[in-house]
């Protein structure tokens, strides 16, 4: 098993495709995994939101900027 100190000596393309093969595991086995209760409270709300017409989306773009703290 990995520690921290060798995935810090991995190359960022090495941790990418690390992170790809994790996730890929981890789908296949879904059933293993569930969600917490509260993850169907905030869709529950997300959908009511965009059901009343409330939702507002941004576009990729928007929320790339967003994150790197261009728009608040």
């Amino acid at each position: 098993m990995l520690d921290a100190e060798e995935i810090e000596r991995m190359s960022t393309t090495e941790r990418l495709q690390s992170m790809e093969l994790l996730w890929a595991s981890l789908s296949r086995s879904e059933n293993e995994i569930s969600s917490p209760e509260w993850h169907a409270d905030v869709l529950a709300a997300r959908q009511a939101k965009v059901d009343a017409g409330e939702a507002h989306f941004l576009s990729l773009d928007e929320l790339k900027k967003r994150l790197r703290g261009g728009n608040s």
